[in-house]
């Protein structure tokens, strides 16, 4: 008689409905955190745009965002935009895969194993110290002046930050888990497969993220030395022709490029992590 008088609690199923956000909370919640970070893209661009025409900078080195607009249109119907930008690209994702698919491996040998760290680590420190646009030359008169230079310092200045993140992330894997599995009978290649290399993901991915802005950043450099294509050529070749509009047309193409990079990358280090990372 007395259970009869008592409130009876909410199951977990309907505690977990009514904690659970309602759609339209948050979409609006989804809504106000994009204006709120866009406002600063925003007041950059209508800054950009203002300061020229009211005289704040000469118009002839700093042109307003909408002039820059119309010469970045006018590059994307020639069809010039386009050519540069498959160039780039080509360059950038070949040497950024061939750093990723080299470094991960490496990066997880070393850690594993102590001898081999230890006989490598102060050559790799070496080359980490030496800036990557430092050896360009190196590079060019090894491999010449065409793609397979642009490449290969590509995927040069690409590697470290993978490397040392794979290093980091496959050290700090919680050694419990490891003695664990071990004791189960699991070692060698299919404890790094199975245990270290997930353990890791996250500390790997934020190289891999590093990796990514290295490869946009040396592609850029080595592509105003010596290129006949390229978004960086086309930087360089607009800047010596005193077409200052097309220059920063060519700019903002490298940025959305590099934008639209490293929302790829975010977007699959989530999946392949499979919730380990934290939402950004």
């Amino acid at each position: 008689m007395v259970s009869t008088l008592l409130p009876r609690r909410p199951a977990a199923r309907e505690r977990a409905a009514a904690e659970r956000p309602r759609p339209a909370r948050s979409a609006v919640h989804r809504l106000r955190r994009a204006a709120v970070g866009s406002s600063g893209i925003v007041v950059f661009l209508l800054v950009w745009q203002i300061a020229p025409q009211l005289g704040w900078v000469d118009k002839t080195f700093l042109p307003p965002f909408t002039q820059v607009l119309h010469a970045w249109w006018g590059l994307a119907v020639s069809g010039e935009l386009w050519a540069d930008l498959r160039a780039s690209l080509f360059r950038s994702l070949t040497g950024f895969v061939i750093a990723v698919v080299a470094a991960v491996p490496a990066g997880l040998l070393i850690a594993w194993y102590r001898t081999l760290a230890d006989a490598v680590t102060p050559l790799l420190t070496i080359f980490l110290n030496t800036a990557a646009v430092a050896l360009l030359p190196v590079f060019v008169l090894i491999l010449g002046i065409g793609e397979t230079s642009k490449i290969a310092i590509i995927a040069y200045a690409s590697f470290w930050p993978v490397l040392y993140n794979t290093i980091s992330g496959a050290r700090n894997v919680d050694p419990l888990l490891v003695r664990s599995v071990r004791s189960l009978g699991v070692t060698g290649p299919r404890l790094l497969q199975k245990v270290i290399l997930p353990g890791a993901l996250p500390t790997i991915f934020t190289g891999i993220r590093l990796a990514g802005a290295t490869s946009i950043l040396v592609l850029i450099t080595t592509e105003l030395v010596g290129a006949k294509a390229g978004l960086g050529y086309l930087i360089s070749n607009a800047q010596y022709n005193f077409q200052i509009p097309q220059m920063f047309a060519g700019i903002l193409t490298v940025a959305a490029v590099g934008l639209v990079f490293y929302q790829i990358l975010i977007t699959a280090e989530r999946r392949v992590s499979h919730g380990q990372v934290p939402s950004r």
